[in-house]
């Protein structure tokens, strides 16, 4: 495997925000997430006090913010035990290389996401043929070339344990990218869902903008295999999380978690599926 770390080739600034963007949140003691411009980074660790995680490593040109964000959270000099990611797209991803060249610490995800995370495979162009708002009309300018970690990135655990952090557990959830996943605590039911669903609706420009709260499937320009998105859903709604941060959007808790996942599960392809576009045909059966 190639050794050099290289970004994407089609590595560039998105010029997208929302009204959170460079804003952060404790939703745990050692829970903390961030919004850069519409994606959320997860850090997991008490501040200042041992080992963290990042989770997820946002847009293209991220790196400085997240950098911004360790020294405030973690102190000056320090560096995760672990990179962990939900997936590859780019914007999860987008700050990893310049982390890369700075930290040199190991980057884990699933197994099937290791060809699009170490430059041999891309992942299927964006459709802006899909039903959808703006977000999704304007998805061939989004970066779909993979980005090159060379060794750096290694599959997850096949024992679903999470390297750097021992309560926590890794949940195949694929539909949105093949080898998606999301972490649960079963202590505290938090969960990281990545875009497995989301809180906000994803391709509508507004809403976006906005952070208008609703539990909503993955982003649909990027989501080739619908009916595995749905299982995806029900694994995790079976899960009864109390708390979820997702990829995209505001944290939810308590009764709004609980209700609006179970509405998403009984009404994914009213709610989340398009009624057209390259990766469906608007039916889950």
């Amino acid at each position: 495997m190639d050794n050099e770390k290289r970004k994407s080739g089609d590595d560039k600034f998105i010029p997208m925000t929302s009204i959170t963007s460079g804003v952060g949140e404790e939703v745990r003691n050692d829970v903390y997430y961030y919004t850069d411009q519409i994606v959320n980074i997860s850090f997991i660790g008490l501040p200042e006090e041992g080992e963290w995680v990042l989770v997820d490593a946002g847009l293209p040109r991220a790196a400085t913010e997240i950098r911004a964000v360790v020294r405030e959270r973690f102190g000056k000099d320090s560096k995760p035990a672990a990179i962990i990611l939900t997936h590859g797209h780019f914007d999860h991803v987008g700050g990893l290389v310049d982390l890369m060249q700075e930290w040199e610490v190991p980057v884990y995800a699933h197994k099937l996401e290791l060809p699009y995370l170490t430059g041999e495979k891309s992942y299927p162009e964006p459709d802006a043929t899909v039903e959808g708002g703006f977000l999704a009309k304007i998805s061939p300018i989004y970066p779909n070339e993979p980005i090159n970690l060379g060794d750096a990135v290694k599959a997850l655990p096949n024992d679903h344990s999470v390297p750097g952090l021992t309560d926590w557990k890794w949940i195949h959830t694929p539909g949105h990218a093949p080898g998606h996943v999301s972490f649960f605590r079963e202590s505290d039911r938090t969960l990281l869902a990545g875009d497995a669903f989301i809180t906000v609706r994803q391709d509508s420009f507004y809403k976006v903008l906005m952070q208008t709260e609703e539990v909503n499937g993955p982003p649909r320009y990027l989501t080739t295999d619908w009916y595995a998105a749905w299982e995806s859903v029900k694994k995790l709604a079976d899960l009864k999380p109390e708390l979820a941060v997702t990829g995209h959007g505001h944290y939810m808790e308590g009764e709004s978690l609980t209700k609006g996942l179970q509405n998403l599960v009984e009404n994914f392809e009213q709610i989340a599926v398009p009624d057209y576009g390259r990766y469906t045909d608007g039916n889950l059966h």
